[in-house]
């Protein structure tokens, strides 16, 4: 059984009826249940494709919340083979919420950032729920400047409602370690992709996400702040979040009509924890036909960038 969102409630009803029916079945019960059990799959499948086929902003943003959904360690799992973890910044410590670090991807050498949420209570907390501290950022930027020093290109997977604002986080230069880390995206020699799997939240993404490429899984979001926060500055009411995830146009369609993206990637039916492996490969399938795209012809990366991002707002 799936956590079940608040919306997906006609969903939720009829996979629960199903579910019941084949513990009956199971327990050896004399009544053939078989085709009630089709009928009701077909209803359910029915819902489902009713329901995500209309999602609203407010209803994409609890999907890309939704605590199953894969996260960066299902995607390195899933996608890289020989991950080796880098650890600590040089400076202060070790940030476990910005994972980085180097692989093969199909073969090819890639460095890798990413943040993780956890899967759990423990992995969670460990991880600071994808929320990354200065020392976090700092990381990156080491990871970055490996990565051009050696010519290794880049893959970043940002899941993070945003950086850390604790007061620690604060007086150890939160802001300026985003700022570098950022700064450090933008001046890669080496090509860089992007891609959003889950939240993209504020300056905390845009840190790893300064890439020649950014994808977009079909129901994830990025902002430059949560819709609770938006209604919280513009309304001083935070029951108006779902106004304000329509007006902030945060969802993957709107941002690839705005061409802040560059692509979407589909998710199986009913989001990405209904078919992780499906989606990771289809993550994997894109970032393969990029790298393929970057290898043919004598590319300035770090020149295609800054030309991509001043192009951002212009002749829309």
């Amino acid at each position: 059984m799936y956590n079940y969102l608040d919306f997906e409630k006609p969903v939720a009803d009829l996979e629960g009826k199903i579910l019941e029916l084949k513990k009956l079945a199971e327990g050896g019960e004399s009544v053939d249940v078989a085709d009630e059990i089709a009928r009701l799959e077909k209803r359910s499948r029915d819902a489902l494709r009713d329901l995500y086929k209309a999602l609203t902003p407010w209803q994409k943003v609890q999907v890309a919340r939704h605590p199953d959904r894969p996260h960066c360690l299902d995607y390195v799992r899933g996608l890289f083979t020989g991950f080796t973890p880098l650890a600590g910044d040089r400076t202060f410590g070790e940030d476990q919420a910005l994972i980085g670090g180097f692989a093969r991807f199909r073969g090819e050498p890639v460095a890798i950032l990413g943040q993780e949420k956890g899967s759990d209570t423990a992995s969670r907390l460990r991880h600071n729920f994808g929320s990354v501290r200065p020392e976090g950022y700092r990381k990156a930027v080491r990871i970055m400047e490996l990565a051009d020093r050696f010519g290794i290109p880049l893959i970043s997977l940002v899941d993070t409602a945003g950086a850390y604002p604790g007061v620690g986080a604060e007086e150890r230069g939160q802001a300026e370690a985003i700022a570098r880390s950022t700064s450090a995206g933008l001046g890669l020699k080496v090509p860089s992709i992007s891609v959003i799997i889950g939240e993209g939240g504020s300056g905390g993404a845009i840190a790893i996400a300064t890439a020649n490429r950014v994808y977009m899984l079909e129901h994830a979001i990025y902002s430059v702040i949560s819709p609770e926060g938006a209604a919280s500055i513009l309304w001083r009411d935070t029951t108006r979040s779902k106004d304000a995830a329509t007006n902030m146009k945060i969802t993957a369609q709107d941002l690839l009509n705005l061409r802040i993206i560059d692509a979407v990637i589909p998710e199986p039916l009913g989001g990405a924890h209904r078919g992780p492996e499906t989606v990771i490969a289809a993550t994997g399938d894109l970032i393969a036909r990029t790298m393929k795209e970057f290898g043919e012809g004598n590319v300035d990366f770090r020149e295609q960038r800054r030309e991509k991002y001043l192009a951002m707002g212009r002749n829309l």
